[in-house]
């Protein structure tokens, strides 16, 4: 199964996956670019995946479904949001695509129905793969706009309990921007300054910053490293309080990103 980034609006991706002459889409804000890739591939559209309500995410259902004929997957918890929903599910369902099992892991904190999917690897040695909305950013995670910090918290956790190599698409090109801030918390952080370099070499070519690997972010991302010492000492000098433990940490970070703005 091949996976390619559609830009769609101003930094948000559509994911296509696609096996053989079949394709899936994940999280259609807008149903243009997909419908352009579609054509211009020659590909059939057999499923669109969703991971949560928002409108960037989900705009482009209507449109794609007045076209092809086919199951739209998404939260349970947030179906009276999601117009088309057909496939509905919850933590710990199974869903099928292409080939591939996919495992939907619930990731309240972004929103509270918020789900992702996961792949685990193949027998063949492709590695496993998570389309994680925007919960899981790549040197970043995604604002708490109905959850709170203890569940977002969780939520990550859950995420980075999987193997390093699996692969990460998240909905977003924010990587500069959240490196820069990955830099506040860790200056003397090695792994970020090298991946900012590459990452700011890819978009000089207009090309994604995604997929990420969850062992990179382990290496480079402040919302996994709340347990590093030099993270939780930036969130102590930057709250000016001793936290008292990892969500504590999390929580202070998030504050700090909300309001962060990359020095010019």
């Amino acid at each position: 199964m091949q996976i390619h980034a559609l830009p769609a609006f101003t930094d948000n991706y559509v994911w296509m996956l696609v096996a053989g002459r079949h394709a899936v889409a994940v999280d259609p804000g807008d149903a243009a670019p997909v419908e352009r890739y579609l054509d211009a591939q020659g590909l059939q559209l057999d499923a669109i995946l969703i991971t949560h309500h928002h409108p960037d995410h989900i705009g482009g259902i209507p449109s794609l479904l007045s076209r092809h004929a086919l199951p739209v997957y998404g939260p349970a918890a947030e179906s009276e949001r999601i117009r088309n929903l057909s496939a509905p599910l919850g933590d710990g369902d199974h869903v099928e695509v292409l080939g591939r099992r996919f495992e939907v892991i619930a990731v309240p904190g972004h929103t509270l129905g918020h789900i992702a999917y996961y792949a685990a690897p193949t027998p063949d040695g492709e590695a496993g793969l998570l389309l994680c909305g925007d919960t899981l950013f790549s040197a970043g995670c995604g604002r708490l706009f109905e959850g709170s910090a203890e569940q977002m918290y969780a939520s990550l956790e859950r995420l980075a309990a999987l193997p390093d190599d699996t692969r990460i698409c998240c909905t977003h090109e924010y990587t500069l921007a959240n490196l820069a801030f990955a830099q506040a918390v860790e200056p003397d952080n090695a792994e970020v300054a090298a991946h900012l370099a590459r990452v700011r070499e890819l978009r000089a070519r207009d090309q994604p910053s995604l997929p990420s690997t969850l062992g990179l972010e382990r290496r480079i991302n402040p919302f996994l490293r709340g347990a590093v010492a030099a993270v939780r000492a930036a969130a102590e000098a930057w709250t000016g309080t001793a936290l008292g433990d990892p969500v504590a940490v999390f929580a202070a970070v998030r504050r700090w990103k909300d309001g962060y703005r990359a020095p010019r």
